[in-house]
């Protein structure tokens, strides 16, 4: 592990809200890096036994061959020693089967068009996901103002209804940027209902959803994460939510 890689995971937080659904899994691991420094075996020595895939080191990734190709044909993750894949592990650990699906599609793109300059709707929406995507279950009252961006009603007069939503950090990237959490940080979120309690049976559920024809299209919504009412104390402040350049208005629709 690089010099200093090591202090990035002490920096986590681990009784951060965003790393509730994580905390049991991923603290354990992130104290085993204190003693040996692979990432790719301490995900490894913490994988349940049905778990679809293994954890090898990067240098396993033959050249020339894409990332997603190589996870599809050997089941093995290529993992560096960064807060990065280290969240990757954790969310193939915590969702296999939404993590295998994306991984498919991605595969399924490569081999029909291989490697684009510009990834096409398909591969690019599905990276979104992965990268920074997040799932949320909430009453139909915040979801119709999150659609509209009406932050004042969502965040505000609507607050108390946050005592039952859920909002589970699903993209690998986004989960590391929160470890050092700044005001403008967006989620791409997907609406899952409200009725699952489990994140075995979240996961099933979303893998299933995960459909080519519609997530072409990107069936997310934006959600400033840091807005989510008891996830950060500067959000206490009705004035938190007057900052324009992160709780954006939707853009005007020019009539033709």
């Amino acid at each position: 592990m690089a010099a200093g890689v090591s202090e990035a995971f002490d920096a986590i937080d681990w009784s951060a809200p965003w790393l509730a659904p994580w905390r049991n899994q991923g603290q354990p691991v992130a104290q085993q890096l204190q003693h040996d420094t692979a990432v790719h075996r301490a995900l490894q020595a913490a994988a349940p036994p049905a778990l679809p895939v293994g954890f090898v080191p990067q240098s396993e990734l033959p050249e020339g061959t894409a990332y997603e190709q190589y996870i599809w044909g050997t089941r093995r993750v290529p993992t560096r020693d960064n807060l990065h894949d280290f969240f990757n592990g954790l969310v193939w650990q915590q969702f296999p089967h939404t993590k295998r699906r994306l991984n498919e599609l991605q595969a399924r793109a490569i081999a029909a068009d291989g490697v684009q300059a510009v990834r096409g709707p398909l591969r690019d929406a599905l990276t979104v996901f992965d990268e920074n995507g997040a799932v949320l279950q909430a009453p139909p009252a915040l979801w119709a103002a999150l659609r509209v961006r009406d932050w004042q009603r969502l965040f505000i007069d609507l607050r108390p209804l946050w005592g039952h939503a859920r909002l589970v950090v699903f993209g690998h990237a986004l989960l590391e940027k929160l470890v050092l959490p700044r005001k403008p940080m967006v989620a791409h979120v997907y609406q899952a209902p409200v009725a699952i309690e489990s994140i075995a049976i979240l996961d099933a559920w979303l893998a299933q959803e995960i459909q080519p024809q519609p997530w072409s299209a990107k069936p997310f919504t934006p959600l400033p994460v840091l807005g989510v009412p008891g996830w950060w104390p500067p959000n206490e402040t009705p004035d938190f939510y007057a900052d324009t350049q992160v709780f954006r208005q939707p853009r005007a629709v020019s009539g033709g």
